[in-house]
């Protein structure tokens, strides 16, 4: 009950193109940008098979909170739904996980920003860059909703340019003669084969995997700010199959 009445008072200001890039934006993160070269020389390219077994099981769970969140559109999301249909504990230990895991990955995004900047510009320390970007970050989180959903909604247009950016160029040296006889679609079978250290390294990777789709439950945490969730939450829950599709398998493959 308290957490409907504090969705209630909160502003609904997203917009559904917000929501739709913020679900977007989530899907498309640093496990496919950085953490997909650990999992390539791992498992290689069984990683598509490891992404598509991954997004399935992902669409299966957004699938599930967005016909709660529809019904109940409250601050909360799942932990809501756990202490409501669960019970007390489940509710308390979800949320409570919830804050500590974002706790975790905030550290592990700003150290890859840290890594991106040194990358570019060597002479920058990545503890620097890493401190700029919390308060960039956070000041953008304290602002009203309308203002995040802002810049959620072009940094993921940013992020779609750049996975757009890589599949045309992957295409480009596949179907052209630029990078030489070794850009061939061969490679997904030879040099080792589909599975080069058998099913132990791709199960072994899948924790990565999975990583790699977290953000994708931001789309229920923002029902309760959501001015017409009806209508976007579940066009963004239903479009999540087709972006994993698109953005993971045709990026790595």
């Amino acid at each position: 009950m308290d957490s409907q009445q504090h969705g209630e008072q909160l502003k609904r200001g997203l917009k559904n193109r917000h929501i739709q890039l913020i679900a977007l934006g989530g899907a498309i993160g640093t496990g496919l940008f950085l953490g997909s070269a650990s999992v390539i020389q791992s498992a290689g390219p069984g990683i598509i098979l490891g992404y598509a077994v991954a997004g399935f099981i992902a669409f299966l769970i957004m699938r599930q909170l967005g016909e709660m969140v529809v019904e109940e559109p409250v601050a909360g999301s799942f932990s809501h739904f756990a202490y409501k249909y669960w019970g007390g504990f489940a509710g308390f230990a979800s949320g409570w996980n919830y804050w500590v895991l974002y706790v975790l990955v905030a550290m592990a995004e700003l150290t890859a920003v840290g890594k991106y900047i040194q990358f570019w510009y060597p002479e920058i320390p990545t503890w620097a860059s890493a401190a700029a970007f919390f308060v960039i970050i956070n000041a953008i989180n304290l602002t009203n909703v309308k203002v995040f959903g802002e810049m959620e909604f072009w940094f993921a247009i940013i992020k779609v340019i750049a996975v757009i950016a890589m599949i045309l160029f992957g295409a480009w040296l596949l179907f052209s003669d630029t990078a030489g006889p070794q850009a061939t679609v061969r490679n997904l079978w030879e040099q080792g084969g589909f599975l080069p250290h058998g099913w132990t390294g791709l199960v072994m990777m899948m924790a990565i995997i999975m990583f790699s789709f977290g953000g994708l439950e931001l789309v229920g945490i923002t029902a309760a700010e959501a001015d017409n969730p009806e209508q976007s939450i579940p066009k963004a829950t239903n479009q999540v199959i087709y972006r994993i599709l698109i953005f993971y398998i045709g990026s790595l493959a």
